[in-house]
Formats: C-alpha cells, sequence, structure tokens
C-alpha cells in the first residue's frame, strides 16, 4: 500500500465540509481562547505565560519532547499520520524529524487551512480533511499514527483504534497522548462534568460530540505504556503530565 499523498499541501479530497459541526466548534474554541492567530500558532508549544491556557501547553510541550525524542531514535523513514490536528503545531514539529512525510488529518476546514498557511514552508507536510473510518483511506499505509488530545472527539475507542491499526505498515505503531482515559466508575461523573461544563459556557449541544473512553478498552489491543502518571516514580518526582502515552503495535 502507498501513503498516497495529496499533490499540494491542502486537499480537501472530496469529502463535504460539516460546516455546522465546524460553526459550533469554533465558537466553544473561541470562547476557551484556544484560537490562536498565525503568529502564535508558529511559535506552539511555546506561548506567553500570561496566556489563561499556558499550563496546558507546559504539558503538551512536555508530551510532545517525549514523542519527538522517541520518533528520532528510530532513525529511520517514517510515515506519520496525525488524526485530529487542528492547527497542525504537532504535525509540524513532526515533520522536522529527518526522513519522516507527515499527512495532518482533521474535520475542521478552518484550522487545516490555518495550518497549510502557517507551515506551507514544509515540503513534507500536508494537511487533509478527512476520516480514517472513510473507504477513501483503505489503501494508505502509515509507520507512525498518532492521536494527541484528539481521541475523546470519537465515539467508539474500540473502532477508530482498530480502524487506525489497520492502516499500520509493517512494525507500524498507533500513539495516544494528551488524552483522559477513564476507570470504569469514573466515566460517569466525567460525563456529568464535560455535560456541566459545555451548559455553562453556553453550548450545551457541544456535549454530545465528547467521549470518555475507559483505559480497559486498550485491552483488545496490544499496547505498552510509555509514560504512566500515576507510577510510584513519577508520584515521588511530581511530573506533571496527568495523561498516560500508550503505543499500540500493529501486531494486534
Amino acid at each position: 500500500m502507498e501513503i498516497d499523498l495529496p499533490k499540494e499541501s491542502f486537499a480537501l479530497h472530496g469529502y463535504p465540509v460539516d460546516t455546522a459541526f465546524e460553526k459550533l466548534y469554533l465558537e466553544i474554541r473561541k470562547k476557551e481562547q484556544r484560537i490562536y492567530p498565525d503568529e502564535q500558532v508558529a511559535l506552539l508549544p511555546d506561548i506567553s505565560q500570561s496566556h489563561i491556557h499556558y499550563k496546558e501547553w507546559q504539558l503538551r510541550k512536555i508530551s510532545a519532547g517525549r514523542l519527538l525524542g522517541y520518533l528520532k531514535k528510530k532513525n529511520k523513514p517514517l510515515k506519520i499520520l496525525e488524526v485530529g490536528c487542528g492547527n497542525g503545531w504537532l504535525s509540524a514539529k513532526l515533520a522536522d524529524i529527518e526522513k519522516t512525510t507527515v499527512v495532518a488529518l482533521d474535520i475542521n476546514h478552518v484550522e487545516l487551512k490555518q495550518g497549510a498557511s502557517v507551515f506551507g514552508n514544509k515540503t513534507n507536510l500536508y494537511f487533509e480533511y478527512g476520516d480514517i473510518r472513510d473507504e477513501a483511506f483503505a489503501k494508505r499505509e502509515f509507520d507512525i499514527i498518532i492521536f494527541a488530545a484528539s481521541l475523546q472527539y470519537f465515539p467508539s475507542l474500540a473502532r477508530i483504534l482498530r480502524a487506525a491499526v489497520g492502516l499500520l505498515a509493517l512494525k507500524g505503531e498507533v500513539h495516544i497522548l494528551d488524552t483522559p482515559l477513564y476507570k470504569d466508575d469514573e466515566i460517569e461523573r466525567a460525563r456529568q462534568r464535560t455535560k456541566n461544563y459545555y451548559a455553562l459556557a453556553g453550548f450545551p449541544e457541544m456535549g454530545v460530540f465528547y467521549y470518555h473512553h475507559p483505559f480497559g478498552g486498550l485491552k483488545h489491543f496490544k499496547h505498552r505504556i510509555m509514560y504512566n502518571p500515576f507510577s510510584a516514580l513519577n508520584k515521588l518526582f511530581r511530573k506533571i503530565s496527568p495523561f498516560y502515552w500508550v503505543c499500540i503495535d500493529q501486531s494486534t
């Protein structure tokens, strides 16, 4: 199978843009102060200490650094797909790794276009509008597939991970980071918190697009815990990331 790269840095591939969801998503992101000007996107994950999300970006900088260091050690050509890339800041960092080709995928047309504009100088980076569960992806293949703070927007953990594993090349890997995974008895409380949050923000309908996945759902996949925020060592030294980093192998 081939990676089937688009001819341009930004491609819709004939998918109709879901303008209703995109409008809702962008409205809540704007209210949360998560829509950034081009100049700021180019610098992410670095951001001013005065910014409301500074601490969050510090966490993402740490997790991205771990992932980048891990992938660099492979020291071989890599075809990488980031699912739910948003404005593409992480995909751009991945594209800086030697011998990589990176596809940044999302259904957020506005942020994709921004990413393609900001990072258009990277000739090994492609922004695409689409969904890996669609038939159009059936013949594509990647060495590394990444879900960074995006898995919670997919309703079925099993379905999206099986779709991702099905696109892996031999010895390929799926990486999950910056994503909450819950114990079974935590899920209902987490759902209620999310419902309350969006209701208070004035966007109650957004709650139906945010999903809470159980950590136990990973048992159906051959996986490795690359970073455990609850390990005794990380607790002792107060490592600040609250999220697991999980790697799922192609042999699942």
